[in-house]
């Protein structure tokens, strides 16, 4: 059980900055907004800054996203670093320059694959979002309405909107105390989860309607190379929501979505439905992330990061084919 409170980490701190990780997903950007105006609510006597690159337009609705800084000024140094959802270094976002310059670096977390080191580091794999390990560290009594929309928008998108084996009773109960907040809960998951730009809806139609089944329908596969990506007018940022999208498919056990962000450089994104952990097929490919959902960049043609990427879960999918075969 998390015993602690964010306060505890602030003596002598007058310059705090909060920064997440690249191309921030909900949970991410719900956690750095959700901390920044914490700090600012209920410690009006330090100077905060929050971090985060490409920020998609579905977040611009949460009040404090207008101050996010998108670009690290040379030379600045903090007395202490936030960094939320960070599963890996090489996932710092754009702070990564100013971390040498901290007094002190803080991180909270909830990857499995997260073993880096900090001044202090607070990492739960079990628990569903690092919007919930955070919200522990904080007074309930002292969330405001605003910080909680924050919070919520972050559980929400990193449980699939309570869907993922992640969420657990405690999960229900925080997002249920954000709820009491007064926060317009339903528009925060239809306006950042559910809705969809036109040009997003074409390439994830176009994406699933190109997948390809092996493994006996166990394993789908779907890319976007980047030359459909200029076509259609999308960016990384568009691609959210295409790898459930996948995995959503009847009779799938892992679901991979893999775009080229450049000529031969692949994000590959990985999920599973309940019993392959896609995190250490990540890793092999120095990715990382969770049990359920990982992923990590390749290099090389679409078909040699499939053939790279199949040796590995065929492995993972062959006992409970073997199962299947037996049972018929």
């Amino acid at each position: 059980m998390i015993s602690g409170n964010i306060g505890d980490y602030l003596d002598g701190v007058k310059t705090v900055a909060i920064a997440g990780h690249v191309n921030p997903d909900g949970d991410c950007v719900g956690s750095v907004l959700g901390m920044k105006m914490y700090l600012e609510d209920n410690y009006p006597e330090l100077q905060v800054d929050a971090y985060l690159e490409n920020l998609r337009d579905v977040f611009r609705f949460l009040r404090g996203s207008d101050e996010v800084r998108m670009t690290a000024e040379e030379g600045k140094a903090y007395d202490l670093i936030i960094l939320l959802d960070i599963s890996s270094r090489d996932r710092i976002g754009v702070i990564q320059p100013l971390l040498p310059l901290a007094d002190k670096i803080l991180c909270f977390d909830h990857h499995v694959t997260n073993r880096d080191h900090y001044t202090w580091i607070f990492n739960y794999p079990e628990m569903s979002s690092t919007a919930e390990v955070i919200y522990h560290y904080m007074d309930p009594d002292s969330i405001s309405e605003k910080c909680a929309e924050a919070l919520y928008m972050g559980i929400a998108h990193d449980t699939g909107i309570f869907q993922y084996s992640s969420t657990s009773p405690v999960t229900m109960r925080v997002a249920a105390n954000l709820m009491e907040k007064g926060i317009p809960f339903s528009r925060i998951v239809d306006d950042t989860y559910y809705q969809k730009t036109y040009a997003q809806n074409q390439i994830m139609g176009r994406t699933v309607m190109e997948s390809i089944l092996v493994f006996d329908g166990r394993l789908i596969i779907g890319y976007v190379k980047n030359k459909d990506m200029a076509f259609y007018g999308v960016e990384p940022k568009d691609m959210d929501g295409i790898v459930n999208e996948l995995r959503n498919t009847i009779g799938v056990e892992v679901a991979i979505f893999m775009y080229e962000r450049e000529p031969s450089v692949w994000k590959v994104s990985l999920r599973s439905r309940s019993y392959v952990d896609v995190s250490e097929v990540a890793q092999k490919f120095q990715g990382g992330g969770h049990v359920r959902a990982a992923g990590c960049t390749m290099h090389g043609s679409q078909y040699d990061v499939i053939n790279n990427l199949t040796l590995y879960l065929e492995k993972e999918l062959a006992p409970a084919e073997e199962e299947q075969t037996e049972k018929s």
